[in-house]
């Protein structure tokens, strides 16, 4: 965003301020004359009412009605001049009438009237806006004549209201900067308000945009932007629901195009390896079961030793059966996967603990140092599975200094999680073939990949229905399993 919501209500408040200023400068300096002028205008009028009962309506000696007149005409900012012509007295208010004196005459002798403009003229009056050619001074004047024949003449400076407009402006901006400061104080402060928890929501937005809804919007409020939070969360919730159905429905058609291809194939090689690992046990429980019938050994410790060998192979037997079983499941896509986000980092740890005794009956010193949560997308249970089936698999390989570490990686959107154990390396022919069923590398008579080789087919199965990958590394001083899943 190029401006940030409090810029734009900063600057549209500096705006406003700004633009009632100058209409108030406008107002003042176009029509506040002209009100000033309507205004003198009635207060004229009333001054020729007052002059009338003055002087022509109580006699001249009456002090009350003059003191009266003269404080009606100070307060109003006039002065006034009154010719009685048979007496030819004058009475005037101010300290030197011959001004008033000489602009009267230049009025009975029709001078004066071409020099001003003319307000308002009836019979009795006539009110004009005039200027002194002298002192350049504009003045509202009234000059007329009452029934008895004497003149009058009344006059206000309009100096006093240009000056007032003068004082107004530049009050105006005194108070107009002030407001303006304090304005935009509080417009930072209460947008402030307004913003962080906007601020929030974007933060949110943008991690629920790359999938990840941990997050919580947690300002509240009752307003709009707290209604907005809370549906935000709501749809939070909603969309990792959504994602989670979505990736095992997309799992699942994958599967289903695939299923079609290779079930046949899948279920030829599966009773093929079935009668293939059972062949041996089978055998070898025969011949012994029948060693035992014709009492081939009569002592009581061969018979023990027989019927040993006896368990010991139907054991492995059902072993081997429940593997086939498992394996044949995930292949067949009759185990479905289902997608759901969960802690990688708790799993490892529960893994580790549950095969704490193992640990102390191998001397094996386990390393995993991961403590923040890390969180996938994946079967759990499938995930444990295939974690239990590479620690067991580097307890059963354990050498050298005896060192397990798992590990977690995460990056680009991935999270690898790592299984390494100290101890003799995969022969380098051997590494691709590894995860293949019943495959095992016993060359050396100390070493065997897999057990009974089905449990690197069961890891190969179940990260193929993830669509994740999985692979091994070969170390100077050891060997490292490991397999990807999404982040996000």
């Amino acid at each position: 965003m190029k401006y940030s919501i409090r810029q734009q209500m900063i600057f549209m408040f500096a705006g406003l301020v700004a633009c009632m200023l100058l209409v108030l400068f406008a107002i003042n300096m176009n029509f506040l004359e002209s009100y000033y002028i309507r205004n003198k205008t009635t207060e004229f009028v009333h001054m020729y009412d007052e002059l009338k009962e003055a002087f022509e309506e109580k006699p001249y000696d009456d002090e009350n009605s003059l003191d009266q007149l003269s404080s009606f005409s100070e307060t109003n900012n006039m002065t006034f001049l009154y010719y009685d012509q048979a007496k030819e007295e004058i009475y005037s208010n101010a300290r030197n009438s011959d001004v008033l004196q000489q602009q009267m005459m230049g009025y009975l002798l029709d001078q004066a009237q071409q020099q001003g403009e003319i307000i308002k003229s009836t019979q009795e009056y006539q009110i004009s806006q005039t200027k002194d050619p002298r002192t350049g001074i504009s003045y509202i004047e009234m000059w007329g004549e009452f029934n008895d024949g004497n003149n009058f003449l009344v006059r206000s400076p309009l100096e006093s209201i240009q000056t007032s407009a003068e004082i107004s402006n530049r009050f105006l901006i005194i108070i107009g900067s002030i407001v303006l400061v304090v304005g935009i104080l509080i417009i930072w402060f209460f947008s402030r308000r307004l913003t962080a928890p906007i601020q929030e929501l974007t933060a949110l937005s943008d991690r629920m945009a790359n999938l990840d809804f941990e997050e919580k919007y947690t300002s509240g409020g009752n307003n709009e932007i707290g209604v907005l939070g809370d549906n935000f969360n709501r749809m939070s919730e909603k969309l990792e629901s959504t994602i989670s159905e979505l990736k095992s429905a997309n799992n699942s058609l994958q599967k289903d195009i695939e299923r079609r291809e290779e079930t046949e194939k899948m279920r030829n090689e599966f009773f093929g390896n079935v009668s293939h690992e059972l062949k041996t046990p089978i055998a070898l429980i025969q011949g012994y079961a029948e060693g035992l019938k014709e009492g081939v050994n009569q002592d009581e410790e061969s018979r023990d030793y027989y019927c040993d060998v006896i368990v010991d192979e139907a054991q492995k037997m059902n072993e081997t059966v429940k593997n086939l079983l498992a394996l044949n499941e995930l292949e067949f896509g009759e185990d479905e996967v289902v997608f759901e986000r969960f802690d990688l980092t708790e799993l490892i740890r529960g893994v580790l603990s549950s095969m704490e005794i193992l640990a102390q009956q191998k001397e094996a010193n386990v390393i995993f140092r991961q403590e923040n949560p890390v969180y996938v997308w994946a079967d759990e249970l499938k995930t444990e599975q295939v974690l239990r089936n590479y620690v067991t698999n580097a307890f059963n390989h354990l050498d050298g200094e005896r060192v397990i570490e798992v590990k977690i990686e995460v990056e680009d959107g991935k999270a690898r999680t790592s299984v390494f154990n100290t101890g003799a390396s995969i022969p380098e022919e051997d590494i691709d073939r590894i995860w293949d069923k019943f495959y095992k590398v016993d060359k050396s008579h100390t070493r065997e990949y897999g057990g009974n080789g089905i449990g690197l087919s069961i890891v190969k199965a179940i990260m193929d229905s993830f669509r994740q990958q999985y692979g091994v590394i070969n170390y100077d001083n050891g060997v490292e399993f490991w397999f990807e899943l999404d982040v996000k």
